[in-house]
């Protein structure tokens, strides 16, 4: 039995070539493990810049939008949320032109970092403490149509292979008295248009985008509206030479181009093979979690970076964005992750659990460690009576150490008594996993001299 190449725009293929229905189900699966980080990613910058009506909105595009607060449970729209360091944003809509981003000099011994992610979730840039130090300076972010030279006053040119990207900006919080600190440093981030940067009068303005509305993480799974979304995503991600043969490969079955990938007209044939061949990725990413993930012989180092770092390990892309989209890369920060305790069995919160850091061996970084908890399936922060989601390197004149000099960590629902809770992280009642941060992590961390305790059922 065959289903027919190309694409009409109808969402039923072509006629122009022959492809089965199990080729159908496996290049559906190849295009979903592509496709997971874009359409994941199109959810959460819909959510920021684009849906005035979602509480997670932060504003428009092209503009710096502050956060001048660590995350909480109420964060919902990233799925494993970073609550060490307050955020600032900017969603960069390219087409038009470039925009110059101005980052202030910051007092040294303050950590901060300005990550750059295109469309792919791929991190193609970094300014900050680590990569570029406190100086500041003004760097350009351009999108993959621009081929200017770098203008007088620009520190540096950065481009995106996408038209629009994503810039993340974490600048450490010393305490919460601290705060007043980072909202100055937060205030001389800025950004604005290359045209205005150099006094000239700017291009014209691009098409306006009818943005199509996002599925939600669990629509995801299990939607073939997944590849429509996909398709809308990909107008603005010009085909990269190495991956010509395999966008060729997806536009088989609709999937690429101006397409219009619509599920209610595929066959009934066509649609059980579209859905076979989602399931079969969720199956290829349970499999890695499962055996390589949670064994330790894949870190999480492994799953974020720049193209050139990942290459074509498209199923790593996707874990990385399952599993905490917009990942550091691994220079900037390694994540140990844990969802299961040292003698492999599931965390849950019906458990009582420690986590130990023996003397000498802290996390070794340049800038700072923390261990904060996350529910599951969600991976999203735990409300609790403390309102304590974390526990990092600024709290350790606050924790009770072990006779020893060593530092345990209590894991669990309830609290472990008045003598102890100062080092009591709180667990959900239910399922949940542990994120280990190293931000700027030293070369122990990065070549696995160091490693870190995992959980103990106690």
């Amino acid at each position: 039995m065959t289903a027919c190449s190309g694409g009409d725009g109808s969402g039923t293929p072509d006629t122009t070539g022959e492809v089965s229905l199990e080729q159908v189900r496996e290049i559906a699966k190849q295009a979903y493990i592509y496709g997971f980080p874009m359409v994941d990613n199109y959810r959460v910058q819909y959510s920021y810049f684009a849906d005035q009506q979602n509480p997670n909105y932060k504003g428009a595009w092209n503009q710096v939008h502050n956060v001048a607060r660590v995350a909480t449970p109420a964060d919902t729209a990233i799925q494993t949320p970073n609550s060490d360091t307050p955020y600032s944003f900017i969603g960069a809509d390219l087409r038009a032109e470039p925009l110059v981003l101005t980052i202030p000099p910051i007092e040294a011994g303050r950590y901060f970092s300005v990550q750059f992610i295109d469309a792919y979730t791929y991190n193609f840039a970094y300014v900050g403490s680590r990569a570029t130090g406190n100086g500041g300076g003004k760097y350009l972010l351009a999108g993959p149509g621009w081929h200017g030279e770098k203008p007088a006053g620009i520190t540096e040119v950065v481009q995106s292979d996408t038209d629009f990207a994503f810039v993340a900006y974490r600048t450490q919080l010393f305490s919460p008295d601290d705060l007043d600190n980072v909202k100055k440093i937060q205030a001389g981030y800025q950004v604005q248009p290359l045209s205005a940067f150099l006094n000239q009068p700017p291009p014209a303005a691009p098409p306006a985008i009818d943005f199509i509305k996002p599925l939600t993480p669990d629509q995801e799974k299990t939607s073939p509206e997944f590849f429509d979304i996909l398709n809308f995503t990909l107008r603005y991600a010009p085909i990269l030479p190495s991956e010509k043969e395999l966008r060729a490969r997806f536009a088989t079955i609709g999937i690429g181009g101006e397409a219009t990938f619509n599920p209610d007209t595929l066959t009934p044939d066509m649609r059980t093979a579209i859905e076979g061949g989602m399931a079969d990725a969720w199956a290829e990413f349970n499999t890695l979690q499962k055996d390589k993930l949670n064994t330790g012989q894949v870190t999480t180092a492994d799953l974020f970076g720049s193209p050139e770092e990942l290459g074509d390990n498209y199923l790593y892309r996707m874990a990385g964005a399952v599993l905490g989209i917009y990942g550091n890369s691994k220079q900037e920060a390694i994540y140990p992750y844990f969802a299961t305790d040292s003698d492999g069995a599931p965390l849950n919160g019906t458990n009582n659990y420690t986590y130990r850091f023996a003397p000498g061996q802290l996390p070794p970084v340049k800038a700072f460690w923390s261990l904060t908890m996350y529910r599951l399936p969600e991976i999203l922060l735990v409300a609790n009576p403390i309102n304590r989601y974390l526990i990092n390197s600024a709290m350790l004149p606050n924790l009770k150490a072990d006779p020893d000099g060593g530092y345990t960590l209590y894991i669990q629902h309830t609290s472990p008594g008045p003598d102890k809770e100062s080092n009591w992280l709180p667990a959900p009642q239910g399922p949940f996993s542990l994120v280990e941060r190293l931000y700027w992590p030293e070369e122990a961390a990065l070549n696995g001299t160091w490693q870190a305790p995992k959980p103990q059922k106690t």
